[in-house]
């Protein structure tokens, strides 16, 4: 068989914030509906019910002094420093991140210039011809920068690419929302590589899908449900509801696809590394997924979670996951060469996409 040029994952790295925020540190909060009544319910009452749906019981805030492109950075060194590569060579960098820097002082989207620019910048890389950008594709974004990445190597414009996710939704949740709960802080880097191979391997096959026609507006920006705050400030609001049911009805067979184009089977899948949303929800997706293969059960460590720790930062979740995987941090969960396993992940857009990669 003739070599043919695939893209590897050569080095991995995260940054997982030091304030540990439990439920309980939510008993003060003042919670109120989206019409802007209190909510009747306990605060302990709500809070028991969110742990039982997300299985979250603390996730993480980022520092005071850091920013999304600080923390961000600080993954990438640490995914350079495990490729043991020279950041000189790196020919793209893609950030993926919905709010870009938000400072804890002012609490204002910051985004010029690019995350990916000021990363660039604080690894100080001067080469002029590795290109950097950013991507916002919901919390998908940074599968989304793996699947660009991967086209810039097959075509041949770029052998190595820089692949960051890194938020900061703490600091754009509203706190009298119950789904501030959900969310938290993080970032996750790659470093991706082109490398020539007789046999497949890295990168097999992905998909992308977007759905806006009636889904865009189910994560969208909007006022505090606490009437008494000032509109002008804006908030991460979701209609947890329509992204449970849209994401049900379509990750599954989006992943199926992807799983046909790599030409494998789902019995070949040893693990599928989906976005920490939700946990309810993710088990019903993969249990939908096994379904269309006519199959009545999910085989056990198949999808390793860490929302119950770390919350859902967006389009941090995924890498995070990996590179805790990689670094054998997850129990009862390895990857071994020659395993095929699946990224995926839904959010914001209405998005969803999917890599099929093959450990080499």
């Amino acid at each position: 068989m003739e070599n043919k040029l695939y893209s590897v994952i050569a080095g991995t790295g995260s940054y997982i914030p030091s304030q540990v925020i439990k439920n309980e540190d939510f008993l003060k909060n003042s919670f109120f509906s989206a019409e802007g009544e209190p909510l009747k319910k306990t605060n302990e009452e709500i809070i028991n019910k969110f742990k039982d749906i997300t299985e979250i019981e603390e996730r993480r805030y980022v520092e005071d002094k850091y920013v999304a492109s600080d923390i961000g950075s600080i993954a990438a060194q640490n995914a350079l420093e495990t490729a043991n590569i020279d950041a000189e060579t790196l020919d793209k960098i893609i950030v993926a991140h919905n709010f870009g820097d938000i400072s804890k002082e002012t609490g204002r989207t910051d985004i010029l210039p690019s995350l990916a620019a000021k990363i660039k910048y604080k690894l100080k890389i001067k080469n002029p011809y590795c290109g950097a950008y950013d991507v916002l594709f919901g919390c998908p974004g940074w599968i989304e920068a793996m699947i660009q990445a991967d086209f810039y190597i097959k075509s041949g414009a770029a052998k190595r690419v820089l692949v960051i996710g890194t938020e900061t939704l703490s600091r754009i949740s509203d706190p009298h929302d119950i789904d501030s709960m959900i969310y938290s802080d993080g970032a996750g880097a790659v470093v991706l590589e082109a490398r020539e191979s007789n046999q497949p391997e890295g990168i097999i096959s992905h998909i992308s899908r977007s759905d806006t026609y009636e889904n865009a507006w189910f994560l969208h920006m909007g006022s505090s449900y606490n009437p008494e705050v000032d509109a002008r400030e804006q908030y991460l609001k979701m209609n947890g509801r329509k992204v449970y049911e849209y994401a049900l009805n379509t990750v599954p067979a989006t992943v199926k696809k992807a799983i046909e184009s790599a030409n494998i089977d789902i019995s070949d899948v040893k693990k599928v590394l989906i976005h920490q949303a939700n946990a309810k929800m993710d088990h019903a997706i993969l249990k939908r997924l096994f379904k269309l293969y006519g199959l009545k059960t999910v085989p056990d460590n198949i999808m390793p979670l860490t929302i119950s720790k770390l919350g859902n930062n967006s389009v941090a979740t995924v890498p995070v996951l990996f590179d805790l995987l990689m670094r054998e941090k997850l129990d009862n969960h390895r990857i071994n060469s020659g395993d095929y396993f699946v990224f995926t992940s839904v959010g914001a857009g209405m998005n969803i996409n999917a890599i099929v990669y093959k450990m080499p």
